[in-house]
């Protein structure tokens, strides 16, 4: 970095946070443009270790989160067109909102490092302690205010063999290596190869490791017959009553001829708009497409009622139906999306006018969290509805761990870029658990993949499509499984004690 490039950066640091921002979000699905993202993040270190002052830190780390978040999240002002109690054009104004709210973690992030470790002579300290900010941040991101866990940094690595790294530090600690490889970029643009070098020795170790480490074994256990269903029912369409009856007809069509072998038939979120536990006929006509040892699981509303019988309330729930019409399990989502399912402080925010993007006027109600469900001759079943998947280290009963995690979703929401992102960190999960996710969505991106976060088999986003196989095994438990985010604080806290070690050498 010569005093010319210096001086240029002073000059034009704002301007400089937010492109770097915006192009930042270009390494995650669909695009994985992951060597930009690096190449943004040397920016942002540089020019937050060039700031004056506190104030100008943080200014530049929030600056580069509203570019970074309004262009990752451009996916939600898609969900605004299928409502119409709002004006869609909200939509927009909801994405940059909500950006303007999640940059104050990056700004955090870049106060920190720049308080405690700038320095013009001694870059790694100062890296290390970025690197261990950014994921005490990101978890913040994940938890305050009901949490939107959406995009954490380490996911961009999952094509990658590092991606298996988060069974040791889960994906918050994962995004901690990725400000570090990035740090490696901006010391050898400074041209110090020796700090690069040893820098980047044990990032390339630990990707060779990962690249050798064996897929999980089997454990000899028979594995069931799975049927995914993804049949392209969009959301103009879902809630349609004239395209019930075809709606119907796509899934029954999809869900295919009875045979020999017993399958468990996995349908969308939502797959039905009947109310499955009040009406028997509902249930009997899903049963009439399953053989005699089958069973299927179905997105579906569950009612809440009072003492009086009046509807109160409403859960977002998974149903497990047997052949002869009998329901056995449910489950109810836990992790609900704010303004998607229910309206925080709704007599104060409806008299402007807002409203839930879900249709209906009554509000969800959430379920107690995650939990197993032991499903008759195919095993026990984690399920995770939708968003929840995205809640690094709250995705598994570890009391009761299940043989596969069931992920039904309604990613119609989406637009082009939310469903290839949900998959990425539905992937993640399965890494960071050694826990095979099966995703059906109705119009995609429905998948199934192993205990080792590969995609073995999905259907494309907007076709209609099913997905026959066999169950791929689950891992024994991780570290990751057995001690969660702990781990993640843990690996923050020893780059936090590496560089209070090398700075007091370095004196």
């Amino acid at each position: 970095m010569t005093a010319g490039d210096s001086a240029w950066v002073l000059r034009h640091p704002k301007l400089l946070a937010l492109a770097a921002g915006l192009l930042s979000a270009t390494g995650f699905a669909p695009l994985g443009l992951w060597p930009v993202t690096l190449a943004c993040l040397a920016l942002l270190i540089w020019i937050v270790g060039e700031a004056a002052s506190l104030r100008g830190a943080l200014l530049r780390g929030w600056l580069f989160g509203v570019g970074h978040f309004t262009v990752g999240l451009n996916w939600i002002a898609h969900a605004f067109t299928f409502q119409d109690k709002m004006p869609p054009q909200l939509g927009y104004f909801a994405v940059v909102l909500l950006s303007l709210y999640l940059a104050v973690y990056p700004a955090v992030t870049a106060g920190l490092a720049w308080r405690y470790g700038a320095s013009r002579t001694r870059a790694v300290p100062y890296i290390l302690l970025f690197a261990a900010a950014w994921t005490v941040t990101e978890w913040l991101r994940a938890t305050l205010f009901t949490g939107f866990a959406w995009n954490p940094l380490g996911v961009v690595l999952q094509p990658l063999p590092l991606a298996l790294g988060s069974r040791l530090i889960g994906t918050y600690g994962l995004s901690a290596v990725v400000i570090v490889m990035a740090g490696v970029l901006f010391v050898a643009v400074r041209r110090q190869w020796r700090t690069a070098g040893l820098m980047l020795a044990p990032i390339l170790v630990a990707a060779l490791v990962c690249a050798l480490v064996p897929p999980t074994r089997p454990t000899g256990k028979a594995a069931p017959l799975i049927r995914v269903i993804q049949p392209n029912i969009g959301q103009q369409d879902k809630h349609d009553e004239a395209s019930y009856a075809r709606n119907f007809r796509r899934l029954a069509r999809l869900t295919g001829q009875v045979g020999p072998t017993p399958r468990l038939i996995l349908w969308p979120e939502a797959a039905v708009p009947d109310f499955l536990e009040e009406e028997p006929w509902a249930r009997a006509r899903i049963a009439m497409l399953m053989g005699p040892r089958d069973m299927l699981l179905t997105g579906g509303v569950a009612l809440i009622g009072d003492k009086e019988d009046r509807v109160i309330g409403a859960r977002n729930s998974l149903f497990a139906l047997m052949p002869d019409a009998r329901l056995t399990a449910r489950y109810d989502k836990a992790h609900l999306v704010p303004y998607g399912e229910y309206l925080p402080m709704r007599p104060i925010l409806s008299l402007f006018g807002l409203s839930r993007l879900v249709p209906g006027d009554i509000d969800f109600w959430p379920g107690p969290g995650p939990r197993s469900l032991d499903i008759a001759g195919f095993g026990k079943v984690g399920v995770q509805i939708c968003y929840e998947i995205i809640f690094s280290g709250h995705v598994i009963d570890a009391h009761d761990r299940p043989d596969f995690l069931f992920n039904p979703s309604n990613d119609a929401w989406f637009g082009s870029w939310g469903p290839p992102q949900h998959l990425a960190q539905a992937r993640m999960r399965a890494t960071e658990e050694a826990m095979p996710v099966v995703r059906s969505t109705p119009t995609g991106i429905s998948a199934v993949i192993d205990a080792d976060g590969r995609l073995l088999a999905s259907i494309p986003h907007q076709q209609a499509g099913a997905i026959e196989r066999v169950l791929p095994p689950v891992g024994k438990p991780t570290l990751f499984a057995r001690f969660g985010n702990l781990l993640s604080f843990t690996f923050a806290m020893l780059l936090v004690g590496l560089a209070v070690v090398i700075r007091r050498r370095a004196r």
